[in-house]
């Protein structure tokens, strides 16, 4: 693994009884960037956290985590990643400060007040709180707030805003926006939300049946997405036949075609169908990755 790469895997693969979790996957992440990983439900997300985090071992391929293989990770280098998860996980009978307390002791050696106190200050914690008493907004920001404390140079965040009411998800969304401008941490950020991806990521993965299905800027992904609009007055022709055809829907005589990496040729291909009218559009990066997601699901044109 070279030095410029925070995360890097060759043909990491692990399988789940009869399924393929991760299949044979190849990425590199670059240090210093914000890193969205979006895929559907049983993509590879959380299997691919647990490997990089080594509570798993792969069952072929390799992985490093800032320079070392992940199942053999060393205590220093594990006291350089953050982690937090969907659960927001800590002892209810324990209070604030005592958590604080614990924390701050076991990264004794690059604990960072202010990045604590900065996160904490949003979700009006008081020390004596215990744990059990906060919402599940409190215990985001505070488990937010004890991972950038100690100071990582990885920070890893899976679904960290899922479940949470509006007001907290704007906070802690807040707070991450305030870290993923050190260019000294690199963020993987895993998100069902796309709006916190473009407001976040640098890099966007889409994780497909556990293998790395495209890696660009969002906005270079959008890019490749269109939807054209067509006045076609007859059946379109089989969804196997249109030229990188991701979804199609008919309403009247209108059709909807959204395609990737087509172009302008796309409306050339359309108007050699008969259509009387056609106009492209850009689509929107939740709409772009839902439709190359769901490209495979897609029922027959009608």
């Amino acid at each position: 693994m070279t030095s410029s790469l925070a995360v890097e895997t060759r043909g990491l693969t692990r399988v789940h009884g009869r399924k393929r979790a991760l299949d044979k996957l190849n990425m590199a992440l670059p240090c210093g960037a914000v890193h969205a990983i979006v895929g559907a439900n049983g993509a590879g997300k959380s299997t691919l956290f647990r490997l990089l985090l080594g509570f798993q071992e792969p069952d072929a391929g390799d992985c490093w985590v800032l320079g070392e293989r992940s199942g053999a990770l060393s205590p220093a280098t594990r006291g350089r990643i953050g982690f937090v998860n969907e659960e927001h996980t800590l002892p209810p009978w324990a209070r604030v400060e005592t958590v604080l307390a614990v924390q701050r002791a076991h990264y004794a050696d690059r604990w960072d007040d202010d990045a604590f106190n900065n996160v904490l200050a949003s979700f009006d914690l008081l020390p004596r709180q215990k744990v059990g008493q906060l919402s599940r907004g409190e215990r985001a920001g505070l488990n937010l707030a004890l991972a950038l404390g100690q100071s990582p140079e990885l920070l890893i965040l899976d679904e960290p805003t899922l479940g949470l009411d509006v007001v907290a998800r704007r906070r802690l969304l807040d707070a991450l926006v305030s870290t993923a401008g050190d260019e000294r941490r690199t963020v993987i950020y895993c998100s069902h939300q796309m709006d916190e991806v473009e407001r976040l990521a640098d890099t966007l993965l889409v994780l497909e049946r556990g293998r790395l299905a495209s890696f660009s800027s969002p906005e270079a992904f959008c890019d490749r997405i269109t939807q054209w609009i067509a006045d076609v007055p007859f059946q379109a022709p089989p969804a196997d036949a249109v030229p990188g055809l991701l979804q199609h829907r008919r309403i009247d005589d209108v059709h909807h075609f959204t395609v990737i990496d087509q172009g302008e040729a796309f409306g050339g291909y359309l108007r050699s169908l008969g259509a009387r009218s056609v106009e492209a559009m850009p689509v929107p990066l939740d709409r772009a990755v839902d439709a190359f997601l769901t490209r495979n699901h897609a029922g027959p044109a009608h």
